[in-house]
């Protein structure tokens, strides 16, 4: 039977995979990145359950990895596409890990002996990883890479590794091979707004002003604080937290007219865990209108105010630095009063936006995008998975800001959809 390409391996394209080979049909799971996973790697707990974000998606990493169906194809993108529905030709780069994938086991000893430290994206930035090393703890394939960009090439880790699987810069290289397919799933997921652009915030002029990812980083028992939440100035305990809405949602001066869909409830999520673990300290949450619609969302919130967790209409002008803390104003639109408020933590709820490259992939594909920069659909109501190009479908996050539980389910109905193109296209 013919078989399928996946764009994208994160919770979406792993639920397409999954579903697809369960049909018998073969899958090619592309990711540009070392590891699939995606943003769902990096988060706490999901809401409205607070289960453990791994503990959901880690077995299904597993089982796209052992499926005998699925090939996983990391440190890859697709190059080009040509063909129509039941017979497309697709063209991918894989880039080099610099570690040989057979004999690396992902012990860590070359990770260990490495004195490189460079910026970490996986924890956004609030912790640091060395220049061969493991994207995440349960990374899958369970495989170092080594950044040859900032490897210094003191040789340490050929020594560290016993069996010989680190690899000089001239012993691997890019490569490129293209595979047959009846239909294609762009699962390519998402990038999160830079608060940078608005320069109010003083994100990263203040360094206890950070984003709602940062934050997720920081409790997170396997991040690089081992859940423990600190501020970043001083590494103290903060009295109180605050947690700003909508930045880079809603905001036409930044060309974000869109509502991200998720951070209402991440930011209940968060706040929750806070009064949990922390119950003395205080924490508010600013916003312009708060967005509670999914099975149990109701509920969560309320939760979160009986906690003691305090919601505020109104979003400040500005965040200021005085006297050694932070000061914001924010006028209560409910009540008209003008409060100043003084928190030890500033959480930046960011918004979504197109992944990064995402005008570059769609001309790649023959596929169109919408204003926004998400994968324009041929019908928002009847027909939500196909892209104008035939046997091309998209799910998840790559067409519009979406949850976990909306980006499996629209995962399985594209993966539904390939499934019945390589049906027609036959053996």
């Amino acid at each position: 039977m013919a078989e399928v390409v996946v764009v994208g391996g994160g919770i979406a394209g792993i639920q397409a995979a999954l579903d697809i080979a369960q049909h018998g049909v073969r899958v090619h799971l592309v990711e540009k990145e070392p590891t699939i996973g995606g943003h769902m790697a990096m988060l706490d707990k999901t809401f409205p359950t607070n289960d453990c974000s791994m503990c959901i998606l880690s077995p299904k990493m597993v089982e796209v990895e052992r499926h005998p169906l699925i090939t996983v194809h990391t440190c890859t993108e697709v190059t080009g596409v040509e063909g129509e529905v039941g017979d497309f030709t697709v063209r991918m780069r894989r880039y080099p890990r610099y570690v040989d994938e057979e004999r690396c086991n992902g012990c860590g000893d070359c990770t260990e002996v490495c004195p490189v430290e460079v910026y970490n994206r996986f924890d956004a930035g609030i912790g640091v990883r060395k220049a061969i090393y493991r994207p995440m703890p349960q990374s899958v394939p369970n495989i170092t890479i080594r950044d040859a960009e900032h490897c210094i090439d003191c040789g340490l880790c050929y020594e560290a590794c016993g069996r010989e699987a680190v690899l000089h810069d001239d012993e691997d290289r890019e490569e490129e091979f293209s595979v047959k397919a009846a239909s294609l799933v762009i699962t390519t997921g998402y990038g999160t707004f830079d608060p940078r652009k608005k320069g109010n915030l003083r994100y990263l002029s203040i360094p206890d002003v950070i984003t709602s990812l940062e934050f997720e980083r920081m409790i997170n028992a396997s991040g690089p604080t081992a859940g423990e939440m600190r501020r970043l100035s001083d590494g103290t305990l903060p009295e109180s937290v605050v947690f700003l809405q909508c930045v880079g949602s809603r905001d036409m001066q930044v060309d974000r007219p869109y509502c991200s869909c998720v951070c209402c409830m991440a930011a209940v999520k968060n706040a929750i865990l806070i009064r949990e673990h922390h119950p003395e300290i205080a924490v508010t949450v600013l916003y312009i209108d708060l967005r509670a619609y999914g099975k149990g969302y109701e509920e969560y919130f309320n939760r979160a105010e009986e906690m003691g967790v305090r919601f505020l209409r109104g979003l400040p002008g500005e965040i200021a630095q005085k006297n050694g803390g932070i000061e914001l104003q924010v006028e209560n639109s409910e009540t008209g009063e003008v409060e100043t408020l003084h928190p030890g933590l500033v959480v930046l709820s960011v918004g979504m936006e197109p992944p990064a490259g995402m005008e570059e992939l769609a001309e790649r594909l023959g596929i169109t995008l919408e204003k926004t920069g998400f994968v324009q659909t041929q019908d928002e109501k009847m027909n939500t998975v196909a892209t104008i190009r035939p046997g091309i479908y998209v799910a998840g996050t790559a067409v519009a800001p979406k949850d976990i539980p909306d980006s499996v389910a629209m995962g399985g109905a594209a993966a539904m959809r390939a499934y019945t193109d390589a049906l027609r296209a036959g053996p």
